[in-house]
């Protein structure tokens, strides 16, 4: 019985072992050089202790919610593609209006420059 087991514990040490071979050689090899612009914060666009009061841009977070609303709408293509068979003819031309209104959301996305940054 626990011999069925052997290939996860087998995969879960190789993958372990990867990740701390990985690191490790990241640490041995890469220079530690800190400064100002390494340091500085770039996830969120500005500054994190100042005044909850300040004027922050949005478009930032615009682009953010474009970007999981487009990821998430296309995780759906992945299910599909491997059901594509079982599914036939009526799966096809469901997937496709799904893909044309998701081009037609981006086109409009585009046109009203909510992609671009300035």
């Amino acid at each position: 019985m626990l011999e069925n087991y052997f290939p996860v514990l087998l995969f879960m040490a190789v993958g372990v072992l990867m990740g701390v071979a990985t690191v490790g050689l990241g640490k041995l090899v890469s220079l530690n050089r800190p400064y100002s612009k390494k340091n500085s914060p770039y996830e969120c666009g500005f500054e994190p202790f100042e005044d909850a009061r300040m004027k922050f841009d949005v478009r930032y977070y615009l682009v953010a919610i474009l970007f999981i609303l487009f990821d998430l709408e296309i995780a759906f293509l992945f299910p599909w593609a491997i059901v594509l068979k079982e599914i036939g003819t009526f799966g096809f031309v469901s997937m496709m209006i799904f893909l044309a209104i998701l081009v037609v959301g981006f086109i409009y996305e585009w046109m009203k420059g909510a992609l671009e940054w300035e």
